[in-house]
């Protein structure tokens, strides 16, 4: 079974607070949604392999650790996932970036695919699989098993705010992805809402209704 991380550190939990306050502008919001997922990129790649080199600084010869083993890539869930991924290539800047377009049916809830681009070397790249919210697990589990199809052996999800209920999705569906979270909140509503959640994500990260 995958395991579940949810990160309670200090700056991220801070962070959080303003990001689920209806007041917040769109502006700070998209700024914090950037910040937390970098905060968050730190630790969900705390155990990259890594390799000994030898490298010359002006005094003497150093022995350093250098990310070794396969190369990673960010593909955020369109079109709130696009707010999580500058931050992160700041701190992996050689990633490759994909995009898997999905919306949820209002009616059915359920994942429609509608656009989808990912580097030709997808198979062969650890993969951070990015969108603020896991709500019903449904776009995180066909993102995940389009992924699969092309290749994909190494993947982590991360999600700023999960409920139980997506979070179960997609450990049936993927027992072998881990899930990093900043908060796990109580439920999904009868509309398919985190509660207490923050309402929709890529309306306030785009400012749109």
């Amino acid at each position: 079974m995958s395991k579940v991380f949810v990160l309670e550190h200090p700056l991220i939990q801070h962070k959080l607070a303003i990001l689920r306050n209806q007041r917040t502008s769109v502006k700070e919001f998209r700024e914090l949604v950037s910040e937390i997922a970098g905060l968050m990129c730190y630790e969900a790649t705390r155990n990259l392999p890594t390799r000994e080199v030898e490298v010359q600084t002006p005094v003497a010869t150093a022995k350093c650790r250098m990310l070794a083993g396969k190369k990673l890539a960010i593909i955020p869930i369109l079109r709130a996932g696009l707010g999580m991924v500058d931050s992160m290539v700041d701190m992996i800047p050689s990633a490759k970036i994909g995009h898997i377009g999905l919306y949820r049916d209002p009616e059915t809830h359920m994942p429609v695919e509608y656009y989808c681009k990912l580097p030709d070397d997808i198979g062969n790249r650890r993969v951070f699989v990015v969108d603020p919210m896991l709500a019903t697990g449904g776009s995180a589990v066909a993102a995940i098993d389009f992924l699969k199809s092309h290749g994909c052996k190494h993947i982590v999800m991360m999600n700023i705010i999960g409920c139980p209920e997506g979070v179960a999705a997609v450990q049936k569906a993927h027992p072998d992805v881990d899930i990093y979270l900043a908060a796990m909140d109580e439920k999904l509503n009868e509309h398919a809402y985190i509660v207490p959640g923050l309402g929709d994500a890529g309306d306030r990260i785009f400012g749109t209704k």
